[in-house]
């Protein structure tokens, strides 16, 4: 559903290029330990307040029968016109806290949201609607919400219907409809009110795989004409591909910002630290927001693009010792280490420059400081944007190898074809085993090596994997023109 806001909440007519905007947001719950509390805390301090002085209040301050959570801490963010922004973090940090406050869904405790702009949102499945409506009123309904007048909606109705694909259910009650039934009218009407801001959560997971790509498409259509997006998922591919920024909560408070791979991979990494090492990177990463970063900190090629001095050639693969990542994250070991890490040709020669459909090789070696079980070991091949590309294990979910013993040093080998078009291209590599009867990262680097991928003169291939594509065309010469 999505909600209006009031006009005292725009943004100011100096805020140039921003279009949602809050300071300072805060919501706290009362949590009561029996319902009886509650009906305490609405008596009690208020027969305190009449029958009691000022200075004897002062004295014996009113009982509290509740304790506060803290579900969001002092928010403050600047969305420019245009941004999709991604928000990640555990379950319970705030997430949908955040946007059902943007939304007007919720009343903050303090701070204020401001926008500037028609917001349309995609929250919880059926949120706005009225299960005892036809789905034909509910489209009404849900636009009004929304801030169009009926005749609006009229012009925008059968748009709204063809996208969703249910024009044989739209006069049927709303509550004979099924999950993805419900999520393909919803996200019909959000995106046809033609919204200034789209905020979604997590709602797009619910349709089938086809309309799932539909509605990504849209969205791309949305993004390509200006709109501006908060999106929220438990996705890291999803954030990745569609987001130009993102945020970290946990906790209720914003951890971190930046782009969508440095914040995914952050994020994983506090998502799979031990509990006892939770605290120490919470407080890192809040010691790293609050130091200054340049502006060329996080600065990389586009995907598909290559460095002018990578010229077309047809030259062998090379190694170029400058060619190092600046973005690589070391999750916290849990009884090994991934060192000696290299890319290589097939026999043997250290290379970092790749010729386009050649082999390679990449290797490293893993230290066990402890015994481990059921031992897995693999790597992964992304994109400058931290798009995964494809990668390998050594074993199939629970076939590693059964018992590796402490003080023992393996070495992986990864042998792979280069199907991937000029550009820059980032390796990661992890190990895991079974702690405690579940799948665990025994160490995990993200980033740890980095490559580049030569332009190859015989090569037609477009977009970033080589699919080795062999086009033809046959040309067929008629007379006496087109029939």
């Amino acid at each position: 559903m999505a909600a209006a806001v009031t006009p005292d909440n725009t943004i100011p007519s100096g805020a140039e290029g921003i279009v949602l905007g809050t300071t300072d947001l805060s919501k706290y719950y009362r949590i009561y330990a029996h319902p009886k509390d509650r009906l305490k805390q609405a008596i009690v301090p208020r027969l305190q307040r009449m029958f009691r002085k000022q200075s004897a209040q002062e004295a014996n301050p009113a009982p509290v029968y509740y304790r506060e959570y803290c579900a969001l801490h002092n928010i403050s963010l600047q969305i420019k016109s245009g941004e999709t922004v991604g928000i990640v973090g555990r379950n319970g940090s705030g997430k949908s806290t955040l946007l059902e406050l943007i939304t007007g869904v919720l009343s903050p405790t303090s701070g204020n949201v401001r926008t500037n702009g028609r917001v349309a949102a995609l929250l919880e499945l059926g949120a706005g609607f009225n299960p005892a409506f036809s789905g034909r009123d509910n489209v009404f309904l849900n636009a009004a919400l929304m801030g169009l007048n009926y005749q609006e909606t009229r012009e925008r109705f059968d748009e709204i219907v063809d996208f969703s694909e249910l024009a044989d259910f739209i006069d049927q009650p709303l509550r004979t409809y099924s999950s993805g039934m419900f999520v393909r009218l919803a996200f019909s009407v959000a995106i046809n009110t033609r919204p200034d801001i789209l905020v979604i959560d997590e709602a797009l997971s619910v349709g089938d795989e086809a309309f799932q790509r539909k509605c990504f498409s849209r969205i791309r259509g949305f993004q390509d004409m200006g709109g501006t997006i908060l999106f929220v998922s438990h996705s890291s591919a999803a954030v990745i591909e569609l987001c130009s920024k993102a945020i970290l909560l946990d906790r209720g408070e914003l951890l971190f910002s930046g782009l969508p791979r440095d914040v995914i991979a952050e994020y994983q990494k506090l998502l799979y630290a031990p509990s006892d090492q939770v605290e120490a990177l919470r407080a890192a990463l809040a010691k790293q927001a609050a130091e200054p970063t340049s502006d060329g900190a996080h600065q990389v090629e586009a995907p598909g693009t290559v460095s002018s001095s990578l010229s077309e050639t047809e030259d062998g693969p090379s190694y170029d010792p400058d060619i190092k990542p600046r973005s690589t994250v070391h999750y916290e070991k849990r009884g090994a280490r991934i060192h000696d890490f290299r890319l290589s040709t097939t026999d043997g020669e250290e290379v970092n420059i790749l010729v386009p459909r050649c082999d390679y090789l990449f290797t490293y070696k893993v230290y066990f400081e402890k015994p481990a079980i059921n031992v897995r070991c693999g790597m992964f091949i992304k994109t400058t944007t931290g798009y995964e590309l494809g990668g390998a294990t050594t074993a199939g979910i629970g076939q590693g190898e059964d018992i590796i013993d402490a003080g023992s040093t393996i070495e992986l080998r990864f042998r792979f074809t280069c199907l991937l078009t000029p550009g820059t291209y980032f390796l990661n590599a992890g190990v895991v085993a079974q702690v405690d009867g579940v799948e665990t990262f025994l160490d995990r680097c993200v980033d740890l090596a980095m490559f580049k991928v030569k332009p190859a003169k015989s090569s037609l291939a477009v977009g970033t994997v080589d699919l080795m594509i062999e086009p033809s065309m046959n040309r067929q010469v008629t007379s006496g023109g087109c029939k």
